[in-house]
Order: structure tokens, then sequence, then C-alpha cells
């Protein structure tokens, strides 16, 4: 065990590196942030001086190399709009987006698991058909449209929840429902497959025909089995749960990270995107690896599988 979680850090933490790499070359790459912040009529005196005083005229590699000195130390660099650190601006922004993105994500496990449980168990019903139609129509459906619809219902037509803003936590409501409706769709697909599989599986009928009642045979031996695939797409849900806010920040103005990247990168504060995309990139990375930590905890073979070299 040890070796598999050695090797899934070291994997974790080139990861990471790649991110950080790749997030600094293309900002630096896109465009000239002198020109943007300070304006194309801006003297070239001024422009200058903003280069030197932000370390931009040195070569792109002396950049990268100062960069990752300084973000080994926690210290990515400060906004090019008001000199803050932009690791203080990103991490104030955090517990807004956690807000909205918890509650969505006991909503998308809460509803979904549940529901795929139940369409497996009554396959080619029409309660099977109705979930599933229900949860194509719901991953399918873009997140802004979707959006757009609820505010459409439920705060112009009807007044019954604000529109937009965070100023009390009924301003929740509306992006936590957005963000959940498509993931429980997901979940309950990915559930009802996971419990089609292994109620096929030849130790299912073993145990029925043994005696076992089928309430029984479903608690003891699918339900478990069908949770070991299910925490794939709960790690994954839980990796994304930052950067899949950053569109229904922006249509519910809801003053988290992904308003923040979409300012960020409008504005082309370098220091602040590469903090965000940093942010997101760890929290996605810690996600994945608790995942593969579960994986290797809940089934030896995979383990067995890492220590072989695969």
């Amino acid at each position: 065990m040890l070796t598999f979680a050695v090797s899934r850090l070291l994997r974790a933490g080139l990861t990471i590196l790649f991110v950080m790499t790749f997030a600094f070359v293309v900002l630096r790459l896109s465009g000239d942030p002198a020109l943007l912040i300070m304006s194309v009529d801006a003297p070239p005196e001024a422009i200058a001086a903003f280069r030197k005083a932000w370390g931009l005229e040195r070569p792109l590699w002396e950049q990268y190399l100062a960069y990752v000195g300084h973000a080994t130390t926690g210290d990515f660099g400060k906004s090019m709009r008001d000199g803050r650190p932009a690791i203080e601006l990103v991490m104030e922004r955090v517990p807004a987006t956690l807000a909205i993105t918890l509650p969505a994500l006991a909503l998308k496990i809460g509803i979904g698991i549940p529901a795929g449980i139940y369409a497996a168990l009554h396959r080619n019903t029409f309660a099977d058909r109705l979930t599933m139609a229900v949860s194509v129509a719901g991953f399918t459906m873009p997140s802004f449209v979707l959006a757009l619809v609820l505010v459409l219902i439920f705060a112009v037509t009807l007044g019954w929840l604000p529109a937009s803003g965070a100023d009390s936590p009924i301003h929740a409501i509306l992006p936590i429902v957005t963000l959940g409706t498509a993931g429980a769709a997901i979940m309950a697909r990915f559930t009802r497959s996971a419990m089609l599989e292994v109620l096929g599986q030849p130790y299912i009928r073993a145990a029925s025909a043994k005696g076992v009642t089928w309430p029984r045979v479903v608690a003891r031996h699918a339900l478990p089995n069908a949770a070991i695939p299910t925490v794939t797409i709960i790690g994954f849900m839980i990796g994304s749960l930052v950067a899949g806010a950053v569109v229904v920040e922006t249509v519910f103005a809801w003053p988290g990270v992904g308003r923040l990247l979409v300012s960020a990168v409008a504005n082309r504060d370098l220091s602040v995107v590469q903090a965000i995309l940093m942010v997101i990139a760890a929290w996605m990375v810690s996600a994945n690896l608790a995942v593969d930590l579960a994986y290797g905890w809940l089934d030896p073979r995979v383990r067995g599988a890492s220590a072989g070299g695969h």
C-alpha cells in the first residue's frame, strides 16, 4: 500500500507542475498585459516601466524559473490591478464558491445515487425509462441555459427567488440547483450502469439460488460492489467543484473563484489567473489522489497492479 501511495503522490506532483508550466507559458504568449492594463495610448516610457516592474522584459525562461522558485514558497505573485497577493485574493473567494458547490455535491449524490439504484432495480419499466429520460435532459442541457431557464421561471415569472447576488442564503438556491441538476443526472446514469453490471454477475445469481432474499442480496452483495466504480464519479465531481462553478457564478453574479477567474482573464491579471488555476489543479489532483487511495483500499487488485508496474 505504501508503494501505491508514493506512486500516486509523485504523479500528483508532476501533474501540478505540468499545469503550472502550461498556464505560465500560455498566458505569457497570449498577449502583453502591459498594453491592456496601461492602454495602448500610454507613453512608451510608462509601458516599459510597467514591464520592468513586473519582470515582463526578461526572457521567458527567466520569468518561469523565478515564478517556480517563488511558488514553492507559496508566493504566486501579486495582482497587477491592486498589488495584493494573488493567492490572498483567490482564497478570499473560496468560501463563497464552496457555499454553493458543497450543497450542490450533496444534491448530486443524494438524488443521483438513489435514482440510479431504483432505475436499475426496475430495469425496462416505465420508472426506469422516465428516470433515464430526465437524466439525459439534465446532463445534456448546458449549465448556462439551465441557469437562465431557472431565472426566467423562479425569479422573473414567479418572483420567488432572487436572480443574482449573494446577500442572503436564499440567493444561493438557484446556483445550487443549477450545479446539482446535471451532476445528479450523471450520477444516476453511472449508478444505474454500475448496478446493472453487478446484478448480472454469477455470485448474485448464486446468492439468490441459495434462498437469500432479494433485498438482502441487493444490500449485502450488489450495493457494496457497485459502490467501488461509483467512487470514481464522486471523486471527479469533488475535483470539479471549483472549476465547474465558473459559468454559474458568472450568470448569477456570485462572488466566488469562478467569477474572479473571468474578471482576471478579461483584465489580463496574470498572477491572479495563475493562482486560480493552481488552486483548481491542486483541488482536482487532491480529489483524484483520494479516489486512487480509496480504490487501493477498497480493491486490493488495484494495489497489486500498481506494484506490478502497471
